[in-house]
């Protein structure tokens, strides 16, 4: 048996300290004449935290999972229900052709910048040509995470590091009520990137790297490529059990393999050809098909200049724009020829000598 290595968990949260955090949601003077009422709810919190009721509706798992009297919980039952329903409807000829559209930006004019990003125009420049070849747009806008009451993507525990089958398809880590890790909008993203025959990501580069929004549901879709689509197979989170599956062999499915994708990346002094690079490797990886080389674009716009004026420099950079529909266009023919049957026909069908 393979020895699992402990000692990184912090202590369990004191009552005292528990009180501290519940309650700053509550900081607002308006909800002092509901004190007591506040008072009750922390204590049915601590009592949710201290006994771990992480999913507090369960349901066997049913026919089709190795352990058919496992109790899984419900919210995780209805993400697959939904995923699956999408992955049918992608199946389906007679389906639309869906372009799910990636807003990477953290920036919007409802919250603190009080404008809308570069990244938001470019990517509604490439929605004009999809719509114009008759392709069906689902425009993700991932800057909703910083201007929306409640929506959240919460990070990526890790569990694959431990084994491959310890993450699920989709992941299970969360709603997770007994940490207050609620309303996490993966379960949302995973059916719509599932429903999608190609997905364009239009990010700014922050740092060198993708923003931190971009970056949450990246991380977060490590469940596609390789994750278990059975928890009954390791009794949940079990990782001596999830350790002997990967030992045994673990065929690391790829969920989303299949789909086209595109990349409008743009910065303003560096780190653009990096970050368009990181992220072509890692749909490359995903078993993504590109849709040719003028759908991997990297651009600066209004290089070096200041940052006030830089809508106006995208004004002004026609060929940028022209470059951004050419994005599109390249995805709209490939996802012709995808459901056509002739673009994965083209693709050498080898197994990985390496899975992983």
């Amino acid at each position: 048996m393979i020895e699992i290595r402990k000692g990184q968990a912090p202590a369990p949260l004191t009552r005292a300290e528990f009180s501290v955090r519940f309650k700053a949601s509550f900081i607002d003077p308006a909800f002092r004449a509901e004190d007591s009422s506040i008072a009750r709810l922390e204590e049915i919190a601590w009592q949710a935290h201290n006994e771990y009721r992480k999913s507090p509706f369960t349901q066997k798992a049913g026919p089709g999972y190795s352990d058919p009297d496992y109790d899984l919980s419900s919210e995780w039952i209805a993400t697959k229900q939904r995923i699956d329903a999408a992955q049918l409807r992608w199946a389906d000829p007679a389906s639309p052709s869906r372009v799910l559209l990636v807003c990477g930006s953290a920036r919007n004019d409802g919250t603190c910048p009080g404008e809308m990003s570069k990244t938001f125009r470019l990517l509604g420049i490439a929605r004009e040509i999809l719509e114009q070849a008759g392709i069906q747009p689902d425009v993700l806008d991932l800057s909703l995470l910083s201007s929306e009451y409640g929506r959240t993507i919460h990070p990526c525990k890790g569990c694959v590091s431990t084994a491959m089958p310890l993450c699920n398809w989709p992941c299970s880590c969360y709603p997770n009520h007994a940490l207050d890790q609620i309303n996490d909008w993966m379960a949302e993203i995973y059916e719509r990137w599932t429903a999608a025959h190609a997905v364009i990501i239009v990010s700014p580069v922050y740092w060198y790297q993708s923003p931190s929004p971009l970056k949450l549901m990246i991380d977060r879709l490590v469940c596609a490529d390789g994750g278990n689509p059975d928890p009954t197979s390791t009794s949940g989170k079990n990782a001596s059990k999830a350790k002997e599956l990967e030992m045994a062999g673990w065929d690391y499915p790829q969920h989303l393999a299949g789909r086209v994708y595109g990349l409008i990346i743009h910065g303003d002094v560096a780190g653009i050809e990096g970050s368009r690079r990181a992220l072509s490797d890692w749909l490359d990886w995903m078993g993504f098909i590109d849709a040719g080389v003028q759908a991997r674009l990297d651009r600066f716009i209004g290089y070096y200049e200041p940052y006030a004026t830089s809508h106006d420099s995208l004004d002004q950079d026609e060929p940028v724009q022209e470059e951004a529909r050419n994005v599109a266009r390249a995805v709209a023919k490939a996802v012709v020829e995808l459901r056509a049957g002739r673009l994965q026909a083209v693709q050498p069908n080898l197994s990985r000598p390496r899975p992983k």
